[in-house]
């Protein structure tokens, strides 16, 4: 008898455990719903990536003139369409195409930023930490790096060596290191000053410890946001240059180069810029959203 009344109890316990468990992802969900949104955007976008070739139900690059441009098959009543966000103007499946896209996106956002920041950060920390003639110098190229027009140079540089999604990574890694160099210089000035890093100074500690052990860590937060925020921005200026035609290759599929294909057929054929757009649109909102909400759990300031 008392062993069927600890068994019971146990189970009590156990479900408990699991309603407060439950209570406590239903209550993080219901305070911090932006961060769930692009989160989930943010999953779906990857995750598509990843499995393109197992979510797309068509090749991206077959072409099938038979079903040049279909309506989108919710809306064709005759049934002859095939396709669930219907063809563009060689009869391709415009929804394996938008799934393939998001690989080129999300490659140019990912590899451009972590370019932009290791090369941002390790010029931050040289500038801020050590400062005298090497702040005065990193800062001056900054300044001579924000004065250049982004489109402008990716133009110039373009003409001369190409499109390629190589080079569009190269560009914008190059071009961007300066918002994380300025960022970390920032706050490092604010933080060398620290009683902390003083104490560890006198104790005997070289730079590299230093910078390893406490400044880093300190800046991290700081990182994560803007690299997030930044994504956003490569996922658009890839978009952009492809739509100029000076991007990815017309071969390949992206979003950029989807909304190019489409000026033609704005009034006839309003799918085939309407979606691609949409997806462009959702990703770079749920970096966004994802960033601000980093920004507020990670920033103290925002928490007071």
């Amino acid at each position: 008898m008392t062993q069927v009344m600890e068994t019971e109890t146990e189970t009590e316990t156990i479900a408990e455990k699991k309603v407060s468990r439950v209570k406590s992802v239903l209550k993080f969900i219901k305070n911090n719903p932006t961060g769930i949104i692009g989160l989930l955007l943010v999953v779906t976008t990857i995750l598509c990536a990843i499995f393109a070739p197992y979510i797309a139900p068509y090749d991206p690059g077959a072409a099938s003139l038979g079903h040049r441009l279909d309506l989108p098959k919710w809306l064709d009543e005759t049934g002859k369409s095939q396709y669930l966000l219907g063809g563009d103007q060689v009869g391709r499946d415009l929804l394996s195409r938008i799934i393939y896209g998001a690989r080129i996106s999300l490659l140019v956002g990912i590899c451009g930023v972590f370019i932009s920041l290791v090369l941002g950060t390790f010029l931050g920390l040289v500038s801020g930490y050590f400062g005298k003639w090497m702040d005065d110098l990193i800062m001056r190229l900054a300044e001579v790096q924000m004065g250049l027009p982004f489109i402008l140079l990716a133009i110039v540089i373009m003409s001369v060596f190409g499109t390629g999604i190589e080079k569009i990574i190269i560009i914008l890694g190059l071009t961007y290191w300066v918002s994380f160099a300025r960022l970390i210089r920032g706050e490092i000035l604010a933080l060398k000053e620290q009683e902390y890093i003083q104490a560890a100074k006198a104790i005997g500690g070289t730079h590299f410890k230093i910078i390893l052990k406490h400044i880093l860590p300190n800046v991290a937060s700081s990182i994560l946001v803007l690299a997030t925020m930044c994504i956003a921005e490569f996922i658009l200026l890839e978009a952009s240059l492809t739509f100029l035609g000076l991007g990815v290759e017309p071969t390949v599929p992206s979003w950029g180069g989807m909304l190019a294909d489409s000026r033609n057929y704005m009034t006839s054929a309003w799918w085939i810029s309407v979606f691609p757009g949409i997806a462009i649109m959702l990703t770079v909102l749920g970096f966004n959203l994802l960033g601000d909400w980093l920004r507020d759990r990670l920033d103290p300031n925002m928490k007071v």
